[in-house]
Parts: structure tokens; sequence; C-alpha cells
């Protein structure tokens, strides 16, 4: 019998943030109230009917919120390394624990980390000079980041958009230095087209592959070619327009991945995170993705 399918989404989600407020909390050394913006996200999700939520990832874009709390990284217009990247604190932790307080019963919780060679990658290297070292320290720093999480979510999701462009030779390597013996499972998110690097994907150390179906269905040629035992995450709705897909049309997409991956499909979500999305277009695309959901599991 095939498990039910889940509906999730990538990871952020876009909210109204008060900009004049937080610039002049900033500029007065004021704490910044993230809360609010975490609750619009959560609240958004749950109500449209999802069941593998985030925190919206509301607090800072997804690749300075991790270096910005880093020993050895500075941030201005980019990310900047200027000494030996080391984790400090927990860094995303507690908006996790916050983020848990409001969920409905059943409903369960994504812990994203930015992976470690989208950090590498999009930093200016003024210490290291040395690409590979840089990524394995930025791996090393996120293991810790995921011991935390561990104790709070129910699943953690390594986002690595770099991957689609550029696949390095050590990429498993060093997935593996975070995903090693975690108590909970893990998912690998690589957007764009990464029909080149199929075979590669299929034998990452994770429990679970998600990929961007929707915009580039030529994907499932794809998969077919290299069959795929791990659990997909199938992007069922694009993150990058506005029309809003019917409910028939995800059911149609995914019964199509279904015909690929058989009972292998535990989650269907956007393609990627929905960040740039008009807030109330983002709404309608997951409350339609749960609709779809509940069809695809026979309600």
């Amino acid at each position: 019998m095939r498990q039910k399918i889940q509906t999730s989404v990538i990871g952020s989600y876009p909210v109204f943030i008060n900009t004049q407020e937080i610039m002049n909390l900033y500029f007065t050394e004021q704490p910044i109230p993230w809360a609010p913006y975490i609750r619009q996200a959560v609240q958004d999700m749950t109500t449209a009917g999802i069941t593998n939520v985030s925190d919206g990832q509301t607090r800072d874009p997804f690749i300075q919120l991790f270096t910005r709390k880093m020993k050895g990284c500075r941030v201005r217009q980019r990310p900047e390394i200027i000494g030996k990247v080391q984790y400090q604190d927990p860094i995303t932790v507690d908006d996790q624990i916050y983020a848990k307080r409001l969920l409905p019963r059943h409903t369960k919780l994504i812990g994203v980390l930015t992976g470690p060679y989208t950090l590498a990658k999009s930093s200016v290297d003024s210490f290291y000079h040395d690409e590979k070292e840089l990524a394995f320290d930025f791996a090393t720093a996120l293991r810790k980041e995921a011991e935390h999480l561990v104790k709070h979510v129910d699943f953690i999701s390594i986002d690595e958009p770099v991957f689609s462009n550029e696949l390095p030779e050590y990429a498993s390597e060093l997935l593996q230095t975070i995903t090693k013996d975690l108590s909970c499972q893990t998912r690998l998110h690589v957007c764009g087209d990464v029909s080149g690097i199929i075979p590669q994907l299929v034998d990452m150390p994770v429990d679970i592959l998600s990929h961007e179906f929707k915009a580039s269905p030529h994907l499932f040629e794809g998969f077919i070619e290299y069959p795929c035992k791990k659990h997909m995450c199938i992007g069922a709705v694009r993150s990058d327009e506005v029309r809003v897909e019917s409910v028939e049309e995800i059911v149609t997409h995914v019964r199509k991945a279904l015909s690929v991956f058989d009972g292998n499909i535990s989650q269907i979500s956007p393609d990627c995170g929905q960040r740039l999305l008009p807030r109330e277009h983002a709404f309608q695309k997951l409350k339609n993705l749960a609709l779809a959901g509940e069809i695809l599991n026979g309600g």
C-alpha cells in the first residue's frame, strides 16, 4: 500500500515586514521582534493545510542568516570570510522553538540549513583561498547547528541551490559531515535543472531528495534512466511565477510523478522557497497544494 503523501514547504515564505520599524530598532541598538513575522508565515502555512512547515526564514536571506552568526564571517554587501569559520551559538533554534509552539497537532516542523557549498560559493573568501577547506568548515559548523535542531524539529532540510550549476566531487562527503548519524530524517533540496547530476544525487547521504519538477518536468525522464530508491519531495507548484496552479493541475502532475517513483513519493511542495511571490499568491498555491494532497491520499 502506498504511503500517504505529505504536503511541505521548502523554506522561505513572503510576509509583510515593517522595514522602517526594523531599521529604527537596529540603529538604536534595540532588539528586533521577529516573532510576529514568524507567526504570519506559520499561520499562513497551517491555515492553507500544509503538513510540513518551516519558520518562513523571515529573519534574514538564507545566506546571511547563517554567515551573520558564524565566527570568521563578516556581512557587508556580501558575506566575507575574514577568519576561520567556526560555530559559536545556535542560529535558528530559537525561531524553531517559537514556531513549534504555533503548530496544530500532527503538523511537522522543518529545520532548514543553507548548504555548506552554497555558503562557500556565496562568500568573498579573504582568508582560506581554498574553496574545499572553506566548505568543510561550513559543514562542520552546520553539523553543530543540526545537533541543536534535532531536539526541536521533525526533519532537517539542506538547501544547496549551487549544486545545479556546479557539483564538487566531494559533495557527498560534504553532506555526510552534516547528516551522519543524525537522529532525524534529512532532506536535500536542489532547485534548478539537476538533469546533469541525477546519477550523483541518487547516492547522496540523505533520506529525501527534493527538486524543481514543476518548472523542469523533463527531470522525470532523467530519474527514469537512473532509478532512485530514496524518498522524493516533488516540486508541484512553481515558485517563480504568480499564476496559481489549479488543484486538478497539481493532481495530474503528481500522478505523473507517481508513475515514475511509485511509492517513493513522501512529500509534494513548491519548487523552491516562496519569498519572491506576493503573499496572496504564495498562500493560494499552498492551499491548492494541500487540497491536491487530500485528493491524492483518497480524501
